[in-house]
């Protein structure tokens, strides 16, 4: 570890005290922590971990850090080491206290603001480091620099000591964070962070690894050292986002083996482009800017997507003979260029300008045109110089432009009428009488039995039923124009009223609950997910903003006498018992009822445990991660057999009750 961390780096940039700027206090954060790491569960927590994480990476984009490393320690803590230049030790010239405490103790102070500091960095704009130890009981700092090691400890961001020298480190140089999050609990009520929430090997997992792939040659290491959960992977990527690409692709057919890859730098922008054309029939385009994802895009991706449609255009059109794309031929469209397509595209900066709280997106002007050129200039001569996979990537984009009209010609059929047509309503749907959506919900009932139960239990003024016969299309395997010929797809997307993909209107929406309700058992299990692909795919939106849930009904009936509890799942049920074993002896008497489907529950019982809501229990849906979601619908819903064979052989006793 020591050896890894034990790089020498000649003609070292100057990076000293000098270089932090401090800009205002650290009063505000432990008040309003959601204002800084956008809530205070578990994505919160890990949160955390990114922005020391992305100290170490902006050292490694400075040209001073090979290896990070972090460590979920068994006590709770989690560690970051990075061999970088180490934060500077050094008295600052306006605080009059060592740099590295100004850093870890003053908002906005840091080599961000100003100087020389950083040409590139990421993060919370200098602020991270100083956030984390607001919010951390403990945290302890060592620096190794100039030969000597500096250890400095804090409580809830206040100093314990002095910065004062422990060891002697040699030729080594970086820095070694480790914090102890604030989390509540019965002997810590003052705690920031919500109780029991703990570290998720996983969820770090995805994003280290995304930061490897979007920092070439850059090696971060992770380390689970909790009893029970003891792994360790490394994340360590030459070929950067073009291994990235590939990754998103492991689960489906190629068009061509190699990502087309783009790179070059103009006016002190570094950009990066990567691409592959797949089996599939949707569109996973992602966006980083300072290896900050911007998932509504921005300046940067419009450039990628304007040159992206320009040169297949013109290579159709005008570059081969007999030209691909005829006189008569509309120009394909951006839509048409991109479906089927996987494509990260990364620029670097020296100060990216965000649009909103969340840096969701690029807005920096002089970008578009920088990447337009690039992708623009190389794409044109790998298309000369690579014809076969050209025409392979023009044969696909105008299958999808024909797919389109004929999807343009479906959706017609199914778009929603006005109010005076509203009989063109699903015949299947038992609408509400309420007209304000926010007020309104619709349950998507696997079967018409169960649909039956639930028309006649629902409170039909804000309840809507939709009941769904059998399982509805795998989207993941079909192109638009066949869905659109789906009738349960038809119905859903009529009642619903807000239209799909690039049409989507979230205004039009008629129910701003959406409720997906299937049997507790695998096949109910496989409609939901098959509904959820479905709405993944097509109107994001939904899943986005919150509107859509899954129905928990319950799985046992238990019955004693005149007293009867619904029993949610395997634990509950021995709880219950247990207490009743308790209260009445070992030997009380009682009936369990397993429900195999929803179907066998009466229209009061379906009411009172699953659709009444002040009684019932439900699930909202959401997307952590876009690239991690599409990855796992690939995966399962994908034509590739022998990936979803080892997900389920791998992952198969996570589920604790299979009908089978």
């Amino acid at each position: 570890m020591a050896d890894e961390m034990n790089v020498t780096r000649p003609d070292q940039q100057h990076y000293d005290a000098g270089d932090i700027q401090v800009l205002e206090g650290l009063e505000a954060v432990r008040r309003r922590p959601g204002m800084y790491i956008g809530s205070t569960d578990y994505r919160g927590l890990h949160h955390c971990v990114y922005e020391i994480v992305d100290n170490a990476v902006d050292e490694a984009l400075a040209g001073y850090c090979t290896v990070i490393r972090v460590t979920i320690k068994a006590d709770g803590s989690v560690e970051v080491q990075d061999n970088g230049r180490g934060f500077p030790v050094g008295i600052h010239p306006k605080m009059g206290r060592p740099a590295v405490e100004v850093c870890l103790t003053v908002l906005h102070a840091g080599g961000k603001f100003g100087g020389e500091g950083y040409k590139v960095s990421g993060g919370l704009h200098g602020v991270g480091a100083s956030v984390v130890n607001a919010l951390s009981n403990h945290l302890m700092v060592t620096v190794y620099q100039g030969g000597k090691i500096y250890q400095q400890e804090y409580n809830r961001g206040k100093v314990e000591y002095d910065l004062k020298v422990v060891g002697d480190a040699g030729d080594r140089t970086g820095t070694t964070i480790r914090f102890w999050p604030d989390i509540a609990g019965e002997n810590n009520p003052d705690g920031v962070f919500d109780e029991g929430i703990e570290f998720e090997y996983g969820i770090l997992q995805t994003r280290l690894r995304e930061m490897a792939f979007l920092n070439k040659g850059i090696k971060i290491i992770l380390v689970d050292e909790r009893e029970g959960k003891e792994q360790e992977n490394t994340f360590h990527y030459e070929g950067g986002i073009r291994e990235f690409v590939k990754f998103m692709n492991q689960n489906r057919e190629v068009l061509f083996p190699e990502p087309i890859y783009i790179e070059g730098v103009r006016n002190e922008v570094s950009v990066e482009v990567a691409l592959q054309y797949n089996d599939s029939y949707s569109e996973n385009v992602y966006s980083f800017a300072n290896n900050i994802h911007t998932p509504e895009g921005g300046t940067h991706l419009m450039g990628f997507q304007a040159a992206l449609t320009r040169v297949i255009n013109d290579y159709g059109r005008n570059k081969v003979k007999p030209p691909i794309l005829k006189e008569s031929d509309a120009n394909l469209k951006g839509e048409d260029v991109r479906e089927s397509m996987t494509a990260i595209v990364s620029v670097k900066m020296h100060e990216p300008q965000f649009e909103g709280q969340t840096k969701s997106k690029l807005g920096n002007s002089e970008v578009k045109g920088i990447v337009d050129n690039l992708v623009n200039e190389q794409l044109a001569v790998y298309f000369e110089e690579n014809p076969a996979v050209a025409k392979l990537i023009l044969d696909r984009c105008l299958n999808a432009a024909r797919a389109r009209e004929a999807a343009r010609k479906a959706r017609d059929l199914t778009r929603r009428k006005t109010l005076l047509e509203s009989a063109a309503l699903p015949g299947k749907l038992s609408d509400c009488s309420e007209r304000d959506p926010s007020k309104c919900e619709i349950f998507m009932v696997e079967g018409d039995s169960a649909g039956g139960s639930a028309i006649d239990g629902r409170d039909r003024h804000y309840q809507a039923i939709l009941p769904l016969r059998g399982k509805i299309l795998n989207v993941e395997k079909t192109r638009l124009d066949k869905i659109l010929a789906n009738q349960e797809i038809k119905n859903m997307i009529t009642a619903f009223g807000c239209g799909i993909g690039d049409e989507f209107n979230e205004e039009k929406l008629r129910y701003h609950r959406i409720v997906c309700m299937t049997d507790a058992d695998v096949d109910g299990a496989h409609i939901r997910i098959l509904m959820l692909t479905f709405f993944y795919r097509y109107m994001r939106p939904l899943i986005e903003k919150g509107y859509v849930y899954i129905a928990m009904p319950p799985l046992y009936k238990l019955t004693r006498g005149k007293e009867e509890h619904y029993v949610y799942d395997d634990k509950e049920l021995a709880r219950v018992t247990g207490e009743w074993k308790l209260k009445y002896g070992n030997d009380v008497k009682y009936d369990q009822q397993r429900y195999k489907g929803l179907g066998e529950m009466s229209s009061e019982q379906l009411w009172t445990t699953t659709m009444n809501p002040a009684t019932r229990q439900m699930m909202r849906v959401s997307v952590e991660d876009a690239m991690a979601a599409d990855q796992y619908i690939s995966l399962l819903m994908g034509d590739q057999v022998e990936p979803r064979r080892n997900f389920i052989e791998q992952n198969y006793n996570l589920v604790a009750d299979l009908d089978l």
